[in-house]
């Protein structure tokens, strides 16, 4: 059983055109109770629905859509180490991780809403180095299989490549001439997919495309998760 979602309120995008042009911690004091509204609670009634989506996708990912301490990220930046000295964060995302991970580094599903982009889709961002090191280790033992994750033509059509940071040379231990090197020196590995237009995250159907994009993001998830030794 889905649960339906009639789409994000125009409101939300216009939020967060007045907060790019005011990001200062008086402008959002007065905005507050409007950010709940239109972007908090849409958010949480956006992730209630995606739960027993996610449920029959990859039963092992929890959709949790309290307001805080939940799938959605929370607006305030952490800027005790940035040179931008901004207070808020100017996108909208939530993350479905893993039953097992506490963190946002732990494998799980995202979807990012702004007004210059949005997408979905999942992965991996800065896992630890021992987490990190068994993904190494499960692409250079399972190479074919890996393959297969990248040549499948859903994977391919939707996602079209994997994406994430990278180290400049090969990680200790890998050859610079493994044929998987480019993904070895990867520390963060992602895939998603990107809309056209903001607008549409304010139609009914922007659940069934996220829905669509984490079904045919299964099989990337389903090695990330098991490289790790958690169950899918």
């Amino acid at each position: 059983m889905t649960t339906s979602f009639p789409g994000f309120p125009k409101e939300l995008l216009r939020f967060y055109a007045e907060l790019i042009e005011n990001n200062n911690r008086d402008w959002f004091t007065k905005n507050k109770q409007r950010y709940k509204e239109v972007v908090v609670y849409p958010m949480c009634d956006f992730i209630e629905a995606m739960a027993p989506r996610l449920e029959a996708i990859a039963p092992m990912y929890i959709a949790d859509a309290r307001p805080n301490g939940g799938s959605m990220f929370r607006i305030y930046r952490d800027v005790r180490f940035s040179r931008d000295p901004k207070p808020y964060k100017e996108h909208l995302a939530c993350q479905f991780r893993h039953q097992a991970g506490r963190d946002a580094h732990a494998p799980g599903y995202y979807v990012h809403i702004a007004l210059d982009g949005v997408r979905f889709g999942g992965g991996i961002y800065l896992p630890p180095a021992p987490v990190l090191r068994a993904i190494r280790q499960s692409i250079d033992e399972n190479p074919e299989k890996w393959r297969k994750v990248k040549a499948d033509s859903d994977f391919r059509n939707t996602f079209d490549r994997i994406r994430g940071d990278s180290l400049k040379r090969a990680p200790k231990g890998f050859s610079p001439d493994h044929p998987e090197i480019e993904d070895l020196k990867r520390k963060t590995l992602f895939i998603t997919k990107p809309l056209s237009s903001v607008e549409r995250i304010t139609q009914p159907d922007f659940i069934e495309e996220v829905d669509d994009a984490f079904q045919k993001a299964t099989p990337f998830m389903r090695f990330l998760t098991n490289a790790v030794d958690l169950p899918f």
